[in-house]
């Protein structure tokens, strides 16, 4: 339970449910956040800090025709005034009103560093200023006063302030608005001014239009940075449901140049539009750490030669390179093709509301055409005051000699007004005009004037009570408005329309075409085509000797496809899919790129520990996975078939432990699980529990102190296993030696050693077509036919299989396919 204090009566204290507090509490927490700070109103398109930032530059009288402002001085008013929170975030909001690349028609005119389509930061607000801007002056602030909107007392009741402005445009959809509230989010792009004219004229003339015939007259966004949009699928999920996914890409043309070194005229990419918010800074670099990582290759130089004159980016392409190829990489690994995601939420009435785009011009011309009707009847209402005056004003003129006769015997003002209201039928305020009428107002001319005024007057006010009378003459006069804002306000659209994606030419290999895949000692990977001729199988190493190790020498190779997903399991349990294509693809003289940096950049500290190809896995096939500490487990295939490329977890691993071994099985095979001490354990591996993907799996075998899990080798009935020794002791023992056991078991001694320091170091099928490897400490490495092995039983060391220098040791043993 929780205590609360009772406002009405502070010694008396409450008990109130906890859950019932909280509730409360966060409600209006939540509420105050949606209506008072993330979310926009559906009439004049802003935010509550927008709206006062607005409102505040007015009432300074910083219109367009005024000098600048420092920012400081606008930011400071806000605070003091309106908005009671931080300078900051007034002076961002005042910042990306300012800002060209931000929204489609600013909303303010700045003068200064406001920051760039880079992502500078602007400069601080003592430096910077600002003004109204035309479009913002005439659209929003030059109807505003309480006769066209309601108001409000402000945060400490010293001033009133509009809860809405009187925007003659739909803002929300001019320029857009984006913003997270609690438990909903708003992302509204902009759109052409013109385009949005056109669709509210049609919707007065025709309010039962189609969305689709809206959709001709807004066929998309127009976003300031230009781009295009690629498919109309997602504008039209947008602008029907107010929820849809906008695809953006960059305008990018190929260019043909002389280089300064060469014969040769070489091709690039040029950029000279960016999709909505994308930073060109972070673009370049995102491209450059491609370049560096394998991953895109063909690109010989990239710069920025963007100046006042409009941005362009140049990716110079080296002589073989294909633009088209490399450009659908670069779509597709960098922002250069982005997605927007629409979310046309607003507040309707105080509430949260996903509007459709018929409903929210609806709302806007519901809210204009009330504005209209408020300002046309105060406007009346003035009209008809002045009338009363002027006609009171002519009355007196009509009876001048009545008039100075009261005046010349009136004893005093109070008397004479009583006369005039008497005698000449006249209202309070008429006979205190006359009073107070000046001698020049006798002349001929301002009598003439006075004539002209109230004859003027009457014609107005009929006008506005035809306005008001008739709806048809009111929708009328707003569309003639719109038009004159179209034509003094609008401008050609800049985001292009691709109403389908143009065909990229993907250059060879083709998706299907063969490709030879191999993973480097050191975790590089690189693909390249396979010959014409195929490629012709090794035969068995005729050296048995320690010899020095290639610089990278390949310990994973597979003939592939460019679509087959490669499954990368690194040491912390995850899982993660890598197409091939994404892989670079390369000379066997040149390495390729680190495995790790095509997964996302959370894995690119970890250690792979297995990779397997999707071809090479079946439905029947199961995974076995087994940690250094021997925590071992059976995953479906299944598990693993639909994660995306962020990855997942595969295995759970314990603080201390890693993932060691990943194996896929089939079934009737078996799993011989070897620790350093040359204990084999037999296992069938259909026995080995199944388990999910966030299980940590059972204890394999029980460890003695000092020893440690060394490896698991699938075999089957016929299978012989390997056993080799660091200091070079190896031997053949066949499956049907190791009676078969259960998990946990502490299984059966395989291998004895000559010496105490020795220890098992390897236990691998002996396959035919194969060829083993063994890798000492010396970075040295030596081929071995498993057949030349010596056959041993479980009791003995072996014999020595190879011969090293003083002091090496094997380190690692491994078998390859002999075509690797």
């Amino acid at each position: 339970m929780a205590k609360q204090l009772n406002l009405l009566n502070p010694g008396k204290v409450v008990a109130t449910a906890l859950h019932t507090e909280m509730e409360q509490s966060y409600l209006e927490y939540a509420m105050s956040v949606i209506v008072g700070r993330a979310l926009p109103d559906v009439r004049d398109g802003l935010k509550p800090v927008h709206r006062r930032i607005l409102y505040a530059m007015h009432e300074l009288g910083l219109t367009p025709d005024r000098p600048y402002r420092k920012c400081a001085r606008v930011v400071g008013d806000v605070l003091g005034k309106y908005h009671p929170h931080g300078d900051q975030a007034v002076y961002d909001a005042l910042v990306r009103m300012v800002q060209s690349f931000s929204s489609r028609y600013p909303l303010l005119d700045g003068h200064g560093n406001f920051g760039s389509v880079d992502n500078d930061p602007p400069a601080a607000m003592r430096y910077t200023e600002t003004r109204l801007s035309p479009l913002s002056n005439q659209i929003l602030l030059d109807e505003v006063g309480e006769a066209t909107v309601d108001f409000a007392p402000n945060f400490d009741n010293s001033q009133q302030e509009p809860i809405v402005l009187p925007a003659q445009l739909p803002v929300l959809l001019l320029n857009g608005c984006s913003g997270i509230a609690v438990g909903m989010a708003t992302n509204i792009p902009p759109h052409n001014l013109g385009e949005l004219v056109d669709a509210l004229i049609a919707l007065i003339d025709r309010p039962l239009i189609t969305p689709e015939k809206l959709q001709e007259l807004v066929p998309g966004p127009d976003f300031p940075t230009g781009g295009e949009i690629i498919g109309t699928d997602g504008i039209t999920d947008a602008y029907t449901t107010g929820r849809g996914s906008i695809t953006l890409r960059a305008v990018v043309a190929v260019e043909e140049f002389q280089p300064s070194r060469g014969r040769h005229r070489r091709q690039a990419l040029v950029v000279t539009e960016l999709p909505y918010q994308v930073n060109k800074a972070g673009l370049l670099e995102k491209i450059a750490a491609l370049i560096n990582q394998g991953k895109i290759e063909g690109i010989a130089d990239l710069r920025d030669e963007s100046d006042r004159d409009g941005m362009r980016m140049v990716i110079e392409l080296k002589r073989e390179a294909q633009p088209e190829a490399i450009l659908e990489k670069l779509y597709r690994l960098t922002p250069l093709q982005s997605n927007f995601g629409v979310i046309m939420l607003a507040l309707v009435e105080g509430q949260p509301r996903q509007l459709p785009l018929k409903d929210l011009l609806q709302e806007f011309l519901n809210f204009r055409e009330n504005t209209l009707t408020h300002q046309f009847r105060y406007q009346r209402s003035q009209a008809q005051q002045r009338l009363h005056h002027v006609e009171g004003l002519l009355t007196a003129l009509d009876h001048l000699e009545a008039v100075i006769e009261i005046l010349r015997h009136a004893p005093d003002g109070t008397t004479a007004k009583g006369q005039l209201q008497d005698q000449l039928d006249l209202s309070d305020r008429q006979a205190d005009a006359i009073l107070a009428m000046p001698l020049r107002r006798l002349t001929g001319l301002e009598q003439q004037n006075l004539r002209q005024e109230n004859e003027r007057l009457t014609q107005q006010i009929q006008a506005l009570e035809t306005l008001l009378g008739d709806r048809r003459v009111l929708l009328k006069h707003l569309k003639k408005d719109l038009r004159t804002l179209k034509r003094h306000h609008g401008n050609e659209r800049r985001t292009r329309i691709e109403t389908a994606p143009e065909p990229l030419v993907v250059a060879p290999p083709l998706q299907d075409e063969p490709v030879r895949l191999a993973i480097t000692q050191r975790g590089y990977a690189r693909w390249q085509r396979v010959s014409n001729r195929g490629r012709r199988k090794s035969t068995p190493p005729k050296t048995e000797q320690f010899g020095d190790a290639p610089s990278d020498w390949p310990i994973y190779e597979r003939q592939t496809t460019l679509d087959t997903d490669l499954y990368v399991f690194t040491s912390s349990g995850k899982v993660y899919p890598v197409k091939v294509q994404d892989l670079p693809g390369a000379s066997r003289r040149d390495r390729g790129a680190p495995l790790v940096t095509a997964l996302p950049d959370a894995a690119h500290r970890e250690t792979v520990v297995a990779q397997l190809l999707s071809t090479d896995l079946t439905d029947n096939t199961h995974l076995v996975m087994l940690s250094q500490q021997g925590r071992i487990k059976r995953l479906p295939l299944t598990e693993i078939a639909e994660i995306t490329g962020r990855g997942a977890t595969a295995t759970k691993i314990k603080e201390g432990d890693q993932l060691g071994w990943v194996l896929p099985v089939g079934p009737e095979t078996d799993g011989a699980i070897a620790t350093s001490s040359g204990r084999l354990l037999r296992v069938p591996l259909q026995d080995i529990s199944e388990m999910g993907r966030v299980a940590q799996g059972s204890r394999a075998l029980r460890l003695r102190k000092q020893e440690h899990i060394v490896g698991i080798a699938v075999v089957t009935d016929a299978t012989d296993v390997v056993l080799v020794t660091g200091k070079g002791y190896g031997k053949r023992i066949p499956i049907d030696l190791l009676r078969l056991g259960h998990v946990g078991d502490l299984g059966t001694q395989a291998m004895q050693f000559t010496t105490k320091t020795d220890a098992l170091v390897g236990v691998l099928p002996a396959l035919s077509d194969t060829t083993l490897v063994l890798e000492s400490n010396q970075n040295r490495i030596a081929y071995l036919n498993p057949d030349r092995i010596p056959l041993w039983g479980k009791d003995g060391p072996g014999e020595v299989i190879i011969n090293g220098k003083r002091g090496e040791l094997i380190v690692g043993a491994m078998i390859l396919p002999l075509d690797s």
